[in-house]
């Protein structure tokens, strides 16, 4: 049998497709965490993996998962002042080139600008931050999600407005409320984590962050997909197969992967095959 090696999966944004115009998504079938489209995201496996399993790589899961526990008490209502000045400035911005006005990239960019300032004195800024931008994410996703790139200015304004100054009005009380979760969190998150790294499909992490599934890693990896034109790559001699790739150590391989070009790859995953064939006779008959 051919031994099952580590192996990573490298996701890189190389351009946007339709919705993937926008500069960073909440993935739902990724544990509704904030991903930017330069983000590089990586499937590890075994030491390595583990070593990556440590709390300061839960802060983004876990600021998505409060997010949406406190969401219950911290309901503040849009700031009327908020939302006039935001409209002034977002239709200037939409009306220079209304076809490529990211909703949600305004929204999320102009609500964390709030963060700093609001985590200046926090005891713990990282996960202060964290909270912080989970909390914008969470609030413009909500707005932006169900605004239709073909929508005109006003209603792309009236979306991205209202998500930065809900999520604005609500970033204290997140941040407060958020805090008490951290520890249980990233405990509950750490089991997972070491979990999914020794299993053969392993744990997928984010520029650095954790990327809780749900079980669901071809699904999530689906979902990157379809947001952005992604390259796969992964150090393995073996089969690429829905993003994922598996087999033998010691070699290296590439792999595109791109909804428009299905054909190309079935025809790459035909001569990986073979490969993998050749490659178990040879060390049949070496044995």
């Amino acid at each position: 049998m051919i031994r099952h090696s580590l192996f990573s999966l490298t996701v890189l944004a190389i351009s946007a497709l339709g919705w993937a115009n926008t500069a960073h998504a909440g993935l739902g079938a990724c544990g509704d965490i904030h991903v930017e489209a330069n983000a590089q995201c990586e499937v590890k496996g075994g030491i390595e993996c583990e070593a990556q399993c440590t709390p300061i790589s839960f802060q983004a899961q876990c600021a998505a998962e409060l997010t949406a526990q406190c969401g219950g008490q911290c309901n503040a209502e849009i700031d009327v002042d908020c939302s006039a000045s935001c409209m002034a400035d977002c239709s200037g911005q939409c009306e220079v080139n209304p076809g490529q006005f990211d909703c949600k990239g305004e929204c999320y960019g102009e609500c964390t600008g709030s963060c700093d300032a609001s985590c200046s004195s926090a005891q713990n800024k990282a996960e202060c931050q964290a909270s912080c931008e989970g909390t914008c994410e969470g609030h413009c996703s909500a707005r932006c999600d169900v605004t239709p790139p073909s929508a005109d200015c006003n209603a792309k304004c009236e979306a991205s407005c209202g998500g930065r100054c809900e999520g604005e009005a609500n970033i204290d009380c997140q941040v407060m409320c958020q805090a008490s979760g951290f520890v249980q969190c990233e405990a509950d998150l750490e089991g997972g984590c070491k979990g999914e790294c020794n299993v053969e499909q392993g744990a997928l992490f984010c520029d650095g962050q954790y990327v809780d599934h749900g079980g669901n890693l071809e699904e999530c990896v689906d979902s990157l997909r379809a947001l952005l034109n992604i390259e796969v790559s992964g150090y393995a001699e073996g089969m690429c197969s829905n993003g994922m790739c598996s087999g033998e150590a010691g070699g290296s391989i590439s792999c595109a992967v791109e909804p428009s070009d299905a054909g190309r790859n079935t025809a790459l995953l035909g001569a990986f095959g073979l490969m993998v064939v050749g490659f178990a006779a040879r060390r049949r008959r070496a044995s």
